[in-house]
This record gives C-alpha cells, sequence and structure tokens, in this order.
C-alpha cells in the first residue's frame, strides 16, 4: 500500500505562479530617461517581427503595440510553452512639455528605442540680466 501526503494548498499555488508567470511574459519591460534634449524611452520586445510593431501618438499619449506569432505544426507535441504569443500593448502619457510630432523610433536586437524631443519653448534658457549704472547724488 503506497501512502500520499496530500497537501491542499499545492494545486492552488501551483495556479498562482501560472498567473504571475503569465503575467511576466506577457509585459513589455521599459527603461526611461532624459539624455540632453530629449526623452528616451526603451521598449524590451525579443522576437518581434519589425512589420509587428507599431507605434503611435494620439493626443500625447505614446502607444506601442507589438505583434508576435508562435507557430506550431502539427507534427510538434507542446511539452512546455512559455513563450508569449500575441499582442502586447503600452501607453504612456507624454507631458505638454514634449514634441509628439518629433517622435522617432528604431528597434534594434529586440530593443524598441523611442525618442521624444522637449519643445524648444521648455527648454532651460538664459535670461539676460540688464544692468545699468547707479546714479551719483549730486552734492551742493
Amino acid at each position: 500500500m503506497m501512502v500520499m501526503r496530500i497537501d491542499p494548498y499545492r494545486e492552488f499555488d501551483r495556479m498562482f505562479q501560472s498567473l504571475v508567470q503569465r503575467d511576466a511574459r506577457s509585459t513589455m519591460p521599459v527603461d526611461a530617461y532624459r539624455v540632453n534634449d530629449s526623452y528616451v524611452v526603451q521598449f524590451d520586445l525579443p522576437g518581434i517581427n519589425p512589420e509587428g510593431l507599431e507605434v503611435t501618438v494620439e493626443r500625447n499619449v505614446l502607444t506601442v503595440r507589438a505583434r508576435r506569432e508562435v507557430e506550431h505544426n502539427d507534427q510538434e507535441q507542446m511539452v512546455v510553452a512559455e513563450r508569449f504569443s500575441g499582442t502586447l500593448e503600452r501607453s504612456i502619457y507624454l507631458g505638454s512639455d514634449l514634441d509628439a510630432q518629433g517622435v522617432v523610433a528604431d528597434y534594434v536586437d529586440g530593443v524598441l528605442t523611442v525618442t521624444i524631443p522637449v519643445h524648444e519653448a521648455a527648454k532651460p534658457r538664459r535670461i539676460a540680466v540688464n544692468h545699468q549704472p547707479a546714479k551719483t547724488a549730486i552734492a551742493s
């Protein structure tokens, strides 16, 4: 006779881990930083065909959509399927000091880099200080 130990939380834990892993696989990690007069946003999108990328700006919202299809033939019997397949989307609000018309996007080695320039009016500028010599009082 075989004795089995039953853990009622094991199945719950397995389902939870599956959800967490699925969520991690279906996200679009982002780094954002400023370089001189532009902001740079980098999206990790490994395995995405460049034709499956769409970058749009509408009403100061930058949206990145990436489509990835993982195809399998009828001869394959899946044992583990963790690679994401489908559409990812991420939106970022652009402040009014950014130039939405000047956005540039490049995709190299699985990283989408979006560069957003700062409006000229929003850039720091030096203000000239006018100086007039002090008037001297005339003694009588």
